[in-house]
C-alpha cells in the first residue's frame, strides 16, 4: 500500500510538473511569436522606406564637392539613413564610395558619425504606438530617446575634435596599416536568415542597384529596386579587342602587337537569368515608389499590432514571482567594492545580443517598452543601448571585411571609425555617473511628453528632419551664414536647459516659458477641426442627394406590400 501510495503521489508530481512545463513553453512560444512578427515588420519597413526614397538617398551621395564640407556630409548621414531606415545601407554606400576613389576616408568620416545618429530614428518611432496611455508612453519615451540623445552628443562632442585633430583618421589608419587582415567572401546575417522566411515572400530587394547609383551609374537609375530574378548564370569568356596603344592594354601578358595595330584580351561576362524570386510584386507593373507605398502602411499596422500584443502578452505572463526573479536577475547589482561592474556587464551583453542579431534597431526598440513597463531600470536600459551602440558596428565591419582585397584597408577603416565613435562615446558619457547626461535630458523629454504627447511628433520632426535639414542648407551656403546664424541655434538648447536648471524661466512671458499656451492652441485647433468635421459629416447626411439616394434604396413597407397583393387579379 505505502509502495503504491509514493508510485501515485509520484505521477501525480510528474503530471503537475509537466503541465507547468508545457504552459511555461507555450507562454514563451506566444512571446516569441509577436516577437518574430515585430522584427519582420521593422525588415518591410526598411524595405518600403528604400522603395520610396533610396534612389533619391543614393542620388544625393553623388554629388561629392557637397560632401566635402564634414558639417555637410554629416547631416546627409544622417538624412540618408532616416529615408532608407538601415544605417548599414548607408555605410555600404559610403564604402561603395570610398571604393571608387569619389571620396577618402577623411571626407567620409563625418558621414558615418551622421549614420549613427540617424539610425536612432527607429525606436522613437516604436515609442509612438503607446501614446494611447500618458504614464507608459512618458516612460517608454524616455527610454527610446536615450540612444538618441547619446547619439547627438556624441556627434556635437566628436565632430569638432575630428576636424582639429584627426584622432579617429590617425588611430584607424595606425590599426589598418599594422594588420594585415584577410578580405571574407561574404558577412553573415542570422537576423536576415530568420526573417527571409516571412519578408522574402512579401518583397525582396536588389540593394546593389542603391550602391550603383551612387556610384555615379546612370544605367542603373532606370533599374527598379525589386528583384525579379534570384538565380542567375554569369558566362565570362575573352575576347579580342584592337587598342590604341600598349598603354591601353588590360594586362600586359594579355598584349600583342600585330603590323600597326595592338590587340589585347578583353572580359564579356554574359548573364543569364534563370529562376524569378517568388515574392508577391515579383511581377508587378507597379512603379518602386507605389510599392513603397503599399508596404508603408502595412508594415506599420503590423509593428503596432505585433509590438503592442508583444508587450501585452509580456506584461500578463510575467507577474508574481515570475517577474520579480527576472527584474532581479536583469537588473541585478554586485556587492561592493564591484558595484561598478554590473553597468559595463550590461553593456557587454548588449553588444553580443546585438552581434547575434546584427540589428541594433531591433534591439532598442525592445529595450524602451521593457522600462516603460517597469521591466528594467532606467541606468540599465542606459547600459544595454550603448552596448547595442557598439554591437552595430559589426555589421560594418563584417561588410568591410567582404569587400575586396584593393579596397579593403579604406573600407575596413571606415568600419573602425564607426566603431571608435561608440567607444568614445561611452568613454564621455558612462564612466563618470555625474556625466550620464543622455539619461537626465532623456527624463525631462519622457515627462514632458506624458504631458503634451503632440511635443513628441515636434522632437522627432526637428531633431531628425527641420534640423539636420537646416543645418545641411546653412553649411552649404557659406561660413558666415553658419557661424551667424547656425551658432545661436546651436546653443539653443544649452540656454534652455541653464535657464531651467536655475529657475529663471519666469521672467519670461508665459508663451515661451511654458508649453501650457501651445497646448491650449493645438487642443482648440483639433477640437475645432473635430466639430468641422462632424458637421460636415451631419450636412451630407442631410443633403438632399443623400435623402434621395436613402428614399430609392429603402425598402417598401409592409403596407403597400399588401396593397399590391390585394390589387393583383387571381389567376
Amino acid at each position: 500500500d505505502l509502495s503504491a501510495l509514493s508510485s501515485s503521489t509520484w505521477n501525480d508530481t510528474m503530471k503537475k510538473n509537466m503541465k507547468v512545463f508545457f504552459k511555461t513553453f507555450l507562454k514563451v512560444i506566444h512571446i516569441l511569436t509577436f516577437l518574430f512578427f515585430f522584427i519582420c515588420s521593422l525588415d518591410i519597413l526598411s524595405s518600403a522606406f528604400q522603395l520610396v526614397a533610396g534612389k533619391l538617398a543614393a542620388d544625393i551621395f553623388f554629388d561629392g564637392s557637397i560632401l566635402l564640407n564634414p558639417i555637410a556630409a554629416s547631416m546627409v548621414g544622417l538624412l540618408v539613413t532616416v529615408l532608407v531606415q538601415s544605417s548599414s545601407i548607408c555605410t555600404s554606400i559610403i564604402v561603395s564610395r570610398v571604393s571608387s576613389s569619389v571620396l577618402t576616408v577623411y571626407s567620409a568620416i563625418p558621414m558615418v558619425m551622421g549614420a549613427n545618429v540617424g539610425s536612432a530614428i527607429t525606436n522613437t518611432l516604436v515609442a509612438l504606438m503607446y501614446a494611447g496611455d500618458r504614464e507608459v508612453f512618458g516612460r517608454v519615451f524616455t527610454g527610446a530617446t536615450i540612444h538618441d540623445l547619446f547619439n547627438w552628443m556624441t556627434l556635437i562632442v566628436l565632430l569638432p575634435l575630428e576636424l582639429i585633430t584627426d584622432f579617429l583618421f590617425q588611430i584607424t589608419e595606425s590599426i589598418t596599416t599594422s594588420f594585415k587582415i584577410q578580405a571574407d567572401d561574404d558577412a553573415p546575417e542570422l537576423l536576415k536568415i530568420l526573417t527571409g522566411l516571412i519578408t522574402d515572400f512579401i518583397i525582396q530587394l536588389d540593394k546593389k542597384v542603391i550602391t550603383e547609383i551612387a556610384a555615379g551609374s546612370e544605367a542603373a537609375k532606370n533599374k527598379s529596386l525589386i528583384k525579379i530574378w534570384c538565380k542567375t548564370f554569369s558566362n565570362v569568356t575573352l575576347s579580342n579587342i584592337t587598342v590604341p596603344s600598349p598603354e591601353n592594354c588590360t594586362s600586359s601578358i594579355r598584349c600583342w602587337t600585330e603590323g600597326n595595330m595592338t590587340w589585347t584580351l578583353r572580359k564579356i561576362i554574359f548573364k543569364q537569368n534563370i529562376t524569378k524570386c517568388t515574392h508577391i510584386f515579383v511581377n508587378t507593373s507597379l512603379s518602386d515608389t507605389v510599392v513603397g507605398f503599399i508596404l508603408l502602411p502595412v508594415s506599420l499596422l503590423i509593428l503596432g499590432a505585433s509590438l503592442l500584443s508583444f508587450i501585452r502578452v509580456l506584461n500578463h505572463e510575467l507577474k508574481g514571482p515570475v517577474a520579480a526573479m527576472i527584474k532581479k536577475y536583469i537588473n541585478i547589482e554586485f556587492p561592493y567594492p564591484f558595484t561598478w561592474l554590473a553597468g559595463y556587464l550590461a553593456i557587454l551583453v548588449g553588444a553580443v545580443l546585438t552581434l547575434i542579431v546584427q540589428s541594433s534597431s531591433v534591439f532598442t526598440s525592445i529595450i524602451a517598452p521593457l522600462y516603460g513597463i517597469g521591466m528594467i531600470n532606467l541606468q540599465r536600459a542606459y547600459a544595454l543601448t550603448l552596448g547595442s551602440n557598439i554591437g552595430t558596428t559589426s555589421t560594418a565591419i563584417l561588410v568591410a571585411l567582404a569587400s575586396p582585397r584593393n579596397t579593403l584597408q579604406d573600407s575596413l577603416q571606415i568600419a573602425l571609425c564607426h566603431f571608435f565613435f561608440n567607444i568614445v562615446g561611452v568613454i564621455l558619457w558612462y564612466p563618470i555617473p555625474f556625466m550620464r547626461l543622455p539619461i537626465h535630458f532623456a527624463k525631462k523629454l519622457g515627462e514632458t511628453t506624458a504631458t503634451y504627447r503632440w511635443f513628441s511628433i515636434v522632437y522627432l520632426v526637428i531633431g531628425f528632419f527641420l534640423g539636420p535639414l537646416m543645418v545641411f542648407c546653412f553649411s552649404i551656403v557659406s561660413r558666415t551664414v553658419l557661424i551667424y546664424a547656425g551658432l545661436p541655434l546651436f546653443f539653443l538648447p544649452f540656454v534652455i536647459v541653464y535657464l531651467h536648471a536655475f529657475n529663471i524661466f519666469h521672467l519670461f512671458p508665459l508663451w515661451m516659458s511654458s508649453l501650457k499656451p501651445w497646448d491650449d492652441l493645438i487642443t482648440s485647433i483639433m477640437v475645432r477641426c473635430q466639430w468641422c468635421g462632424q458637421t460636415i459629416s451631419q450636412k451630407c447626411k442631410n443633403s438632399k442627394l443623400n435623402k434621395f439616394i436613402s428614399r430609392r434604396l429603402r425598402p417598401q413597407s409592409n403596407e403597400t406590400t399588401d396593397q399590391i397583393k390585394t390589387t393583383d387579379p387571381e389567376p
